[in-house]
């Protein structure tokens, strides 16, 4: 973002535009004052709550156990469950941080059908994508509503101009000031929100193939897999770069 924000004005700079027209209050409150109209005309107050939060998401590495830690903590249970049954992973429940994962494994210690764990697990899945596709939309609107605001703040700043015909400075002046509001449009629609949008696209499959490897994992410890075949299936969840270094290791 900071690149973005370097390269727009180094670029004004080599173009010979001057700075001074970025001092437009009005081209800001028209492009960052209508996206944020909009959203709150699209979407109801209970998503728009969701907003900073997805903002700040975006900047943070997540918290996601990685596919590695994952299949080696499936190897140990496999390995406990092989020793002393099924019912002594319910003391290793409470370790895991994760709630979708430990909703699983409850659900197998408590005996719960293969079929009924499965059903349950991809309809979480299921409703998880469509809450992440919801939030990410904001961001999309917001992209997509952004460039043509820029759009109508320049037709504002022409109209403007054309009250200045008999002023040749002024005229020059509204002119580019006019044109504030389409390089805020454009930059705030295709370097901010957009790709935020992919951003947030990113991290929810990162999150849907984890959650997929847990459920590959828990039916595996339910159909009472080894371990060697736990770690085998778990693998292909794991890019194939780091598959080569485990295998070295």
């Amino acid at each position: 973002m900071v690149l973005g924000v370097i390269s727009i004005f180094v670029g004004m700079i080599l173009k010979g535009a001057p700075l001074s027209a970025m001092n437009n209050p009005a081209a800001f409150l028209i492009i960052i004052g209508g996206t944020f109209s909009c959203l709150f005309i699209g979407f109801r107050m209970d998503q728009l709550k969701n907003f900073p939060t997805l903002f700040k998401k975006t900047f943070f590495k997540n918290n996601l156990q990685s596919s590695v830690e994952l299949r080696q903590t499936f190897v140990e249970l496999s390995q406990l469950a092989r020793r002393e049954g099924l019912l002594a992973l319910e003391s290793k429940i409470q370790e895991i941080d994760d709630p979708f994962f430990r909703n699983g494994l409850s659900m197998v210690v408590d005996g719960m059908e293969q079929e009924f764990v499965s059903d349950v697990l991809d309809a979480e899945i299921s409703i998880m994508q469509a809450r992440h596709a919801e939030n990410r939309s904001m961001f999309s609107q917001a992209g997509t509503y952004a460039p043509t605001l820029g759009v109508l703040g320049a037709v504002v700043g022409l109209i403007a101009a054309l009250g200045n015909l008999n002023d040749i400075e002024k005229l020059g002046h509204s002119i580019a000031a006019a044109f504030v509001a389409t390089i805020l449009g454009i930059f705030t629609g295709y370097v901010l929100w957009l790709p935020l949008c992919n951003k947030l696209k990113i991290l929810s499959e990162q999150e849907i193939s984890q959650k997929r490897m847990i459920i590959e994992g828990i039916l595996s410890l339910q159909a009472g897999d080894s371990p060697a075949a736990i770690e085998a299936k778990l693998m292909v969840f794991i890019p194939q770069t780091v598959r080569e270094t485990l295998k070295e290791d």
